[in-house]
């Protein structure tokens, strides 16, 4: 057994049994991953995935079991690595961190400023992706911590740690009749094109829940993964747009006109997310405080250690 092999069906499980999509992810070949799969399963006497063909179908109850396994021994693996370099020298490293458009340009670039200033040995990793894409790469290891928005269906894998609550805002350009309004209200905006998020982003869903619960028909006329391109086209006159108030900016969006829309739609939370059973070194739980201060290194192992009994006793009561 290998942990090259554990890392494969890891990886397998994790693309939806595309076997293509996990080389590409692992810089592989395909073949090469199919061969190393079937002399695992050979060596333990054990099918792992169903079959139909040569097509994966399935993951087979101990099959299952053993992907967990392997996971923690991935996990487990890595913390080795990242004590070791912590013991010989914690002033070098990298950090990766997984967040979308909007944490990156509009909320993290103060913290990175004071991170890069406090920590001039260790390497930043920014990855963009939606909310799903983040938590493949804080499942995968790829990122140390991410930088969301609360989502549900979160892996039981990962823990959330929230830190800011934040409302929608409604952007039009300058002279848009519901500037006229004494109050905004989801009529209103029901009247107009709408340039909002795409549904893969988080906050879409409390946009769609709004009007469903109002019984309105929207007219969405573009959807984007961030607020950038949205702006973007509202100040070509395309519609009006439904954005995170946080990815305003007074300076860049003086040729908008903002209506505040908190009463509008139900808040969103921005969190932090680590990995459960993963080991943080200490710029990890620097840059997670410069985030938000009440998040210590103390704070933050308290919650990984309540939520990890937490899982056990779920894990328990599975069996």
């Amino acid at each position: 057994m290998k942990l090259q092999q554990l890392r494969y069906i890891c990886e397998v499980a994790r693309r939806g049994l595309n076997v293509t999509t996990a080389a590409e992810r692992l810089f592989t070949a395909q073949s090469g991953i199919s061969t190393q799969i079937r002399l695992l399963e050979e060596e333990l006497n054990v099918q792992i995935f169903e079959r139909h063909g040569k097509r994966l179908t399935g993951v087979t109850p101990v099959g299952q079991g053993i992907i967990e396994m392997a996971e923690r021994i991935l996990t487990e693996t890595d913390n080795i690595r990242q004590l070791a370099q912590q013991a010989n020298d914690d002033s070098q490293g990298t950090l990766s961190i997984a967040t979308t458009h909007t944490q990156a340009y509009h909320v993290l670039p103060p913290v990175i400023a004071r991170f890069t200033q406090e920590y001039p040995g260790i390497k930043l990793r920014i990855h963009q992706g939606d909310v799903k894409q983040i938590y493949e790469m804080l499942l995968s290891r790829t990122a140390d911590v991410a930088i969301t928005t609360v989502a549900r269906n979160m892996p039981n894998e990962l823990v959330m740690l929230p830190f800011r609550d934040w409302n929608m805002a409604v952007i039009t350009p300058p002279g848009h009749p519901l500037t006229e309004l004494d109050s905004l209200s989801l009529e209103s905006l029901a009247q107009y094109p709408l340039i909002t998020y795409d549904n893969s982003v988080s906050g879409r869903a409390a946009i769609n829940q709004a009007f469903t619960d109002a019984n309105l028909l929207t007219n969405i006329a573009l959807t984007a993964l961030d607020a950038d391109i949205i702006k973007k086209y509202v100040k070509l006159g395309l519609g009006v747009g439904v954005i995170a108030e946080t990815a305003l900016d007074a300076e860049e969006d003086r040729d908008l006109a903002v209506l505040e829309a908190g009463h509008l739609f139900q808040p969103s939370t921005s969190c932090i997310s680590v990995h459960r059973g993963r080991h943080l070194r200490n710029f990890v739980y620097a840059f997670i405080t410069y985030i938000t201060p009440q998040l210590t290194e103390d704070a933050v192992e308290g919650i990984l250690h309540w939520e990890s009994a937490k899982n056990e006793v779920r894990s328990a009561g599975k069996g």
